[in-house]
């Protein structure tokens, strides 16, 4: 690998600065300007006319590879083909128009038992079912039915369902977020319909001894028993549609059986007749239906691409007058980007011309600068990735220095450089907003050390605490946790004692410290909003190196008062130290982890960073001019 740093081109605003130049690198403070394209309601739909206006504006502009002069206009935002759309609109006017026809149903089923059913059987016999019952009571069977009964509460329905949706979206590697959708939309239509069904019902809770407060509402229908059913069948319809495992068969069976020892607890506590148990059960089971056809995969209302969207596609872009677009090679990590995704991004692509693009999935072995060095040797003349933190990694450090540009799709957990560009995270937007974009040079951080050979990174780089939290969690952990599995890591490492290392930046004098941990920074924010390297920027022309060195509760405070204050109360001696730089030496007394784009390069002695400006081409969103 070439172990130069080449200078940027005649024309740019910022010199990459004289080698071996010991006077502290000057930095760019203006922020990294990206505008995002607008965006619709639905991930990829807009009216007809604003198609007719994009496509005819499109005309005028050119391909990705070409560099936006001063005066080229911004290029502009694409039409969309009737192919690509997500069809949530209608979905939801389906929904909602089944959903009024459910508590039609409801609320006619109450009103017939109410009036002209209360003389028939099996009305009638629903007082003698509940005396028997309330014969039955023993101690024993009173406290289990108090617990079964609160299974059904509002309070635990409500609480279990916002940590399952919680875990649904954070715990796997890809977030589930039809399936979290899915089951909190089942619990709340089930909850308003059962609003609207005691309001329209007024019907008298059986006459005898209740074990719990009446509630305000009408004993039709059941409203514990139908919001069991909404969330533990819907788990178990999850289970049966999601998990493979050949445990899912008894665990869906015991989910499904919670709603009926529901029913059957509120029954035996007097709280209602037994046909307001079936109309809970109905009312849950109809919510499950109505949502799960909207929502889960294979079982949609919402309006799917046809068979043959590519080529429609294609053909909306073959009747451009625009010049035609070359082929793209997309680099895929299968790990974290599922089929439907693909399909998705396939139709994106074919939108835009690239009708021909070929994906190039990762492997253990190669996980991605191989399957991007061959597509360079074939010509390749953009790169789409699709994939996480890594992924991007592996495929930056093929393209360096190449010029080719590079689209991201982000399809992982940390997205760190998407993130920092403030790229959409919808990985058809963010591809999208990429093919429509213009290329913009962003720099490279190239780090070395004993036990592993120079490597590019694209976000951050470091040693320590961060090191070692990676180090320490286990890929088990990330799928059943996801991020806070870092989080436990982390606190497990605070016990490991100081690193002493030397720091030298530029070819200066030589930096004495102790340290929790040190960054070398491309970009200076990680997940859920927090940013250790403030100030790094992609496209200053430097690196930001951060020593991390809290002491006690008190020093972590402080250290956290730092970041949240953008950096205002660092330096030497404090909880936090900032640096910046064109090449930086770092020297520890002791082998410490390591890492890079957040992943473990093993332990070491030592760390030699430096800058590559502008070494990765990428596909941003037009500048406001």
């Amino acid at each position: 690998m070439d172990a130069t740093i080449p200078t940027r081109e005649a024309g740019e605003t910022r010199e990459a600065g004289e080698a071996g130049e010991a006077e502290p690198a000057h930095r760019t403070r203006g922020p990294l300007r990206t505008s995002r394209p607008p965006r619709t309601r639905g991930p990829l739909r807009t009216t007809e006319a604003e198609a007719a206006e994009a496509e005819a504006a499109e005309a005028d502009t050119t391909g990705p590879a070409q560099t936006a002069g001063p005066a080229q206009t911004a290029p502009p935002r694409p039409g969309r083909s009737p192919a690509l759309s997500s069809g949530a609109a209608r979905a939801a006017v389906r929904v909602g128009a089944f959903a009024v026809c459910q508590a039609a149903l409801m609320v006619g089923a109450g009103l017939l038992l109410t009036g002209p059913a209360q003389g028939l059987w099996p009305v009638t016999a629903e007082v003698a079912a509940v005396e028997a019952l309330e014969d039955a009571r023993t101690g024993t069977l009173d406290a289990l039915s108090t617990v079964v009964s609160a299974l059904g509460d509002t309070t635990t329905v409500v609480g279990l369902t916002f940590l399952v949706c919680l875990a649904l979206v954070l715990a796997p590697r890809l977030p589930r977020w039809r399936e979290a959708v899915f089951l909190a939309t089942a619990v709340s239509l089930q909850a308003a319909v059962f609003v609207l069904i005691t309001a329209c019902v007024d019907r008298t809770r059986p006459d005898v001894e209740r074990l719990d407060a009446s509630p305000p509402t009408s004993s039709y229908t059941s409203g514990h028993t139908g919001a069991a059913t909404a969330l533990y069948a819907g788990l178990a319809v999850l289970v049966l549609s999601r998990v493979r495992a050949p445990w899912r068969k008894p665990v869906a069976a015991l989910l499904l059986l919670v709603p009926l020892l529901v029913g059957l607890a509120r029954l035996y506590r007097g709280m209602h007749h037994p046909t307001d148990v079936a109309g809970g059960l109905a009312n849950g089971a109809l919510s499950l239906f109505v949502v799960g056809r909207a929502v889960l995969d294979g079982h949609t209302w919402a309006a799917r691409p046809p068979a043959d969207a590519v080529d429609i596609a294609v053909d909306a872009a073959a009747r451009r007058s625009a010049p035609a677009r070359k082929h793209a090679t997309v680099i895929v990590n299968p790990t974290v980007t599922d089929t439907a995704t693909r399909e998705r991004l396939r139709l994106v692509l074919a939108q835009h011309g690239y009708g021909d693009s070929s994906f190039v999935e990762t492997t253990a072995q190669d996980p991605g600068g191989g399957r991007t060095a061959e597509a360079l040797r074939a010509g390749a003349e953009l790169v789409v990735v699709c994939g996480g933190d890594g992924t991007v990694r592996a495929v930056a450090d093929a393209l360096a220095g190449t010029g080719v540009p590079l689209v991201l799709v982000p399809c992982g957990t940390g997205n760190l450089l998407v993130r920092n560009l403030d790229l959409p995270l919808s990985p058809a937007e963010a591809l999208a907003a990429g093919l429509t974009g213009e290329p913009r040079a962003l720099d490279l951080g190239r780090i070395e050390g004993d036990g592993f050979p120079a490597v590019h990174f694209t976000a951050m780089a470091g040693a320590g605490l961060d090191a070692a939290m990676l180090e320490a969690t286990s890929d088990r952990a990330k799928s059943v946790l996801g991020w806070p599995a870092y989080v436990l890591a982390g606190v497990k490492g605070l016990r490991a004692p100081r690193m002493r290392l030397t720091v030298r930046l530029d070819g200066g004098p030589e930096l004495h410290r102790t340290a929790r941990m040190v960054l070398v920074a491309n970009v200076g924010a990680v997940q859920a909003g927090a940013a250790p390297v403030p100030a790094a920027r992609p496209d200053d022309g430097v690196l930001d190196l951060a020593v991390f060195d809290p002491r006690g509760a008190g020093g972590w405070l402080r250290a956290a008062g730092v970041l949240l204050g953008g950096g205002r109360g660092a330096g030497e001696g404090r909880a936090v130290e900032f640096h910046t730089f064109r090449r930086a030496e770092l020297s520890f007394t002791r082998p410490q982890p390591r890492e890079v784009d957040g992943d473990p390069v093993g332990p070491g002695l030592r760390l030699a960073a430096e800058v590559r400006p502008g070494a990765l081409t990428v596909m941003l969103p037009a500048r406001e001019r």
